[in-house]
């Protein structure tokens, strides 16, 4: 059977994923009456994924068209996960690039281009959503030539086939349809993966596959993924395991599965340009080679780009630790972190003292990461993000740049640009766009963005799209400046009342409601200036003055607490902060919880 490898690319939110269900539905993957066949975004099973809208987690899936097996392979679109982009691009000898008519070419369709050029894998673009009221085809597809233009290694490069499409219903035409409304289905693009994406090589010689990707389940263990590059693997064989410190392993594969459509098939053996998933393996890592043991060759692994990113995590301290989680000590989280390592690959980790610093590429990548370990049952401690500076060969400190692109209505041009100017963001591109917003590509320290979406947001009730990626390293130049007030503490554990958050909340706004538990040193609210100030939020209105005071608890209208997410929690947190995790609860600490010891430890490092 013939066989093409095609990898899905695109920025978050293009339609990729969409465009995936199409084609499996279309394709016959699923009976009429399975539950899939209704489905939607049907490649992303992980909770949050569905609940974000984004891929987080390259996945592998299988079709067959006119007797063609085509591998699948769907790819994040958000440049935090580009570890997963990377290392599974690998497997494919072409890609679908599915850019959004309206929004054209965004930073992340940039990132995934390029790697996709540099593998010299051969492109097809895909300008999806053409029935949005705001596409404008002809402009996207300027812009994507123009993007060609810019990052092509090779002239053959410049010359790719575009299709036209409306993921969420299946339509695909090679040319721009007079009337979207007509029917079509994603077969045009079938039959163009197969026409224009090359076969995989089928190498001749003895066994070797490179490792892109594990996976688990409790029947069969371990499932080592990749593309096998030459030769054959037949069950039972006994193969080497090359690590990257030259270690060799012999082992024995015990079984060998395929795709398709969603599920792994197993099958007696594979051959050279098959994605397959080998069981029986043990100790394997991403980016070890499986070879024959007559000629062990190692196979080069794609060099991941370096985390930009790094978080302290640490096992509860608060008062409250041990109460709404499982997992609670310093043993499981390191327990945890190195399960992770195993397969998250642009994830990095290093000890300090009883804490771990884990290195990612981005607030969304280490945020994800995160809030698994929560829903996991774990309970921690997590400080600031801190971005992680390099020296260059003349001794300078270097910090990671990103691209921030913005797409606002016109009223709020001036208050975003003054934002972002504010901290060191320096206005590279400002443009209208079709559908009376503008365009705003700025370059701005990644410290610069810590904070700064949810007030960007703020200024643009809620309008704002806001976009950015990794571009570069580079000197250090600017101060940022801080753009938050000082918080509300708590000076008394307890449960807080309506009285005493009443009496709060004439300083600033509340975190938290009446009933709920609170501590000496939480934080639970942000204070109208811009200096931390404790309050009493447990205080009660003593029942000797009820009938005097004229006002009753009962009497009391709060305004509702503002509940904040993980990733809101996180761009919140000063350096003198904690951000406590658990199952059920996100609450905001100081490092010092006691008064007393917090204003000498500031009167000290004031000194």
């Amino acid at each position: 059977m013939e066989l093409r490898n095609c990898a899905i690319i695109a920025h978050v939110d293009h339609g990729k994923t969409t465009l995936v269900d199409a084609l499996l539905k279309q394709a016959n993957i699923f009976r009429e009456n399975e539950s899939l066949q209704s489905q939607k975004l049907i490649m992303d099973s992980k909770d949050q994924e569905r609940e974000r809208g984004i891929t987080i987690l390259a996945k592998n899936t299988a079709i067959i068209y006119n007797d063609i097996k085509i591998n699948i392979i769907d790819t994040p679109g958000h440049a935090d996960f580009g570890g997963e982009v990377e290392r599974t691009l690998n497997m494919a000898e072409g890609a679908l690039l599915i850019v959004d008519a309206a929004e054209g070419p965004m930073p992340q369709t940039r990132f995934v281009l390029k790697k996709a050029l540099d593998l010299d894998l051969k492109i097809i673009v895909v300008i999806n959503k053409i029935d949005k009221a705001n596409a404008d085809i002809e402009k996207a597809l300027n812009e994507t030539e123009s993007l060609f233009l810019d990052l092509a290694n090779k002239e053959e490069q410049l010359d790719f086939p575009v299709f036209y499409a409306i993921g969420r219903e299946g339509k695909v035409w090679e040319e721009v349809p007079q009337d979207i409304k007509e029917e079509s289905t994603v077969e045009p693009l079938l039959k163009g993966i197969v026409k224009y994406i090359p076969e995989p090589k089928k190498e001749e010689g003895e066994f070797q596959m490179l490792v892109n990707n594990l996976d688990s389940d409790q029947y069969k263990g371990l499932y080592v993924i990749g593309k096998i590059k030459r030769g054959k693997i037949k069950k039972r064989e006994e193969v080497l395991v090359l690590s990257e410190n030259d270690k060799q392993s012999r082992q024995i594969v015990e079984g060998i599965y395929v795709n398709k459509g969603l599920k792994r098939i197993e099958v007696e053996e594979a051959s050279a340009g098959e994605i397959v998933a080998l069981t029986g393996l043990k100790q394997v890592k991403i980016g070890n080679t499986i070879t024959s043991t007559k000629n062990p060759e190692r196979l080069p692994f794609t060099e991941i780009q370096e985390p930009t990113m790094k978080i302290r995590i640490q096992a509860n301290t608060s008062p409250f630790s041990g109460k709404e989680g499982e997992f609670v000590t310093s043993r499981n989280l390191l327990a945890r972190i190195n399960k992770e390592l195993e397969t998250n690959v642009a994830m990095k980790m290093e000890m300090d003292n009883e804490a771990f610093l884990v290195s990612g590429r981005g607030e969304l990548h280490l945020s994800v990461f995160l809030e698994d370990l929560r829903r996991e049952g774990y309970e921690m401690e997590v400080g600031k993000p801190q971005v992680i500076t390099k020296k260059d060969e003349k001794g300078r400190t270097l910090e990671p740049i990103e691209q921030l692109m913005i797409f606002v209505e016109d009223t709020f041009v001036g208050g975003i640009t003054s934002l972002v100017l504010k901290r060191g963001g320096i206005l590279k591109e400002q443009m209208p766009t079709k559908d009376g917003q503008t365009k705003l590509l700025f370059e701005i320290p990644t410290r610069g963005l810590l904070g700064l979406r949810s007030k960007l947001v703020s200024i643009s009730k809620g309008t704002a799209v806001i976009n950015s990626t990794f571009i570069r390293f580079d000197l250090i130049n600017t101060k940022t400046q801080k753009i938050r007030n000082g918080v509300l503490i708590a000076s008394q554990t307890g449960k807080a009342s309506s009285y005493g958050l009443n009496i709060a909340q004439g300083r600033g706004i509340t975190f938290v409601g009446p009933g709920e538990d609170v501590y000496e040193g939480m934080v639970v609210g942000l204070n109208s200036k811009h200096q931390d100030l404790e309050v009493n939020v447990v205080k009660t209105k003593r029942a000797t003055n009820v009938r005097t005071g004229g006002l009753k608890d009962e009497g009391i209208i709060l305004t509702p607490p503002k509940k904040m997410t993980l990733e809101e929690a996180l761009n919140f947190i000063e350096e003198d902060e904690l951000l406590e995790l658990t199952p059920k609860s996100i609450r905001i600490r100081k490092k010092i919880l006691n008064s007393a010891l917090r204003n000498k430890a500031k009167r000290n490092a004031q000194k």
